[in-house]
């Protein structure tokens, strides 16, 4: 995947300007930045929902603007959103899923058996969602992103809303992904710890623009020795002062909160 001086404009305002970003086939790719950065508006580029207003990206090798279907053949994504049928069984759902991408008849059953098991959800093959804890959820929102094998898939807060032992199960299955099929991900997060637990290399935007670009153990080392992931983005992304603040009431609210268990 790569963007060149990929920009998106609202009227005069810049979400995006100028974005340079390359991003290593089959590795684990993080976007960092507080609320308002840019992320979700370059997300929605790189998946073909939004189209640039000046710039380039490539997606599996094919052009967002000029190549869409293309792209978006090759991608998977999973919003923040609720995207799988409470009223429908996991299998079902990932029947469902198979149908709308295409998959032929024959392939499905195989498919959705091989979803199930990946994501550890055999036993909930027969069981409606509205009954899944929310970890099962987003494993199986997962699973239905991958049904018809993309290249690259694009996760939107994978663990947000999720306790420790979901979160963890859910970092453990990407990482099998990646490894059993070579799959790109990309992937927002607000946690510093899954960004550093996860990510190969991650990029922190802010105001529009990459203000850090690099592995976690680089930009750590260059803020110093006792460095964490949370100095580094508020080294590079709270400048403004404002938004400084606001990521620390987050740090501090989540840090609470596992220390209350």
């Amino acid at each position: 995947m790569r963007t060149v001086s990929l920009t998106r404009r609202f009227g005069e305002f810049e979400a995006v300007r100028g974005l340079a970003l390359e991003v290593r086939s089959g590795s684990i790719f993080g976007l960092l930045g507080p609320n308002g950065a840019g992320k979700t508006t370059t997300i929605k580029m790189l998946t073909t929902m939004l189209a640039p207003s000046a710039g380039h990206a490539s997606v599996a090798g094919f052009d967002v603007v000029r190549e869409a279907v293309a792209v978006r053949r090759r991608i998977g994504y999973v919003s923040q959103m609720v995207s799988a049928d409470g009223a429908l069984t996991g299998g079902e759902n990932l029947m469902l899923f198979a149908r709308l991408y295409g998959i032929p008849p024959a392939e499905r059953p195989g498919r959705v058996a091989d979803a199930l098991s990946f994501m550890g959800l055999e036993a909930a093959r027969d069981e409606l969602v509205r009954n899944f804890s929310g970890g099962m959820i987003r494993r199986l929102e997962i699973a239905q992103s991958m049904m018809h094998r993309p290249v690259v898939l694009f996760l939107d807060e994978p663990t947000i809303g999720l306790d420790p032992a979901a979160r963890h199960a859910v970092w453990q299955h990407l990482r099998d992904l990646r490894e059993r099929s070579g799959t790109t991900i990309v992937m927002t997060t607000h946690d510093m710890e899954e960004a550093d637990l996860l990510c190969e290399t991650i990029a922190i935007m802010h105001r529009g623009e990459t203000v850090a670009l690099g592995a976690p153990t680089e930009l750590k080392r260059s803020i110093g020795p006792e460095a964490t992931l949370e100095d580094v983005f508020l080294h590079f992304a709270g400048k403004g002062g404002e938004d400084a603040a606001g990521f620390r009431d987050i740090l501090q609210t989540r840090r609470t909160a596992k220390r209350l268990g």
